[in-house]
């Protein structure tokens, strides 16, 4: 299977957000994007921007870090927010009933490492880094090019 990266530059929060925006627009039931970055990165401002997105009436939208998940109805369906950041093994991921998810709602999971092999090979990898000007971010997709490239090319025309 042939692996893609396609990489971003936004440079302000406005166009961050528009670029979540835009992808929420191709997402569909059981897809998972895999949100990594340093603290303070933006996992949390992307995955906030897409399920907002996805609601019919935007509501708050909190980190999950301390209740882990949270779950979210949307036009699409269920949306799952996991932080993983808190959990020490990979138990941990199969205890909150992730696996389940990634079959019957859209799950958007940050600190996705400790997942290790649990990560289906569909997942979109998204790994955000932030660049000299403080609002500046750089987003690097990583995926399965017949489960995504479509997908993601039609981001150009947003």
């Amino acid at each position: 299977m042939a692996r893609r990266l396609t990489s971003v530059h936004l440079k302000s929060e406005l166009e961050t957000q528009k670029f979540a925006f835009a992808l929420s627009r191709f997402l569909q039931k059981e897809d998972i994007l895999l949100l990594s970055g340093d603290i303070g990165a933006g996992k949390s401002f992307v995955a906030r921007a897409i399920i907002q997105s996805l609601q019919e009436e935007p509501e708050d939208v909190p980190s999950p870090t301390f209740t882990l998940v949270q779950t979210y109805d949307t036009r699409l369906g269920e949306v799952w927010h996991a932080d993983l950041y808190r959990l020490s093994s990979i138990d941990d991921v199969e205890e909150l009933g992730l696996l389940e998810a990634f079959d019957t709602a859209i799950c958007l999971i940050e600190w996705p490492d400790i997942m290790g092999p649990l990560v289906p090979d569909r997942a979109l990898r998204i790994e955000i880094s932030t660049l000299a000007k403080t609002q500046e971010r750089g987003i690097d997709l990583h995926y399965e090019e017949h489960h995504w490239s479509a997908r993601l090319e039609r981001l150009n025309d947003c």
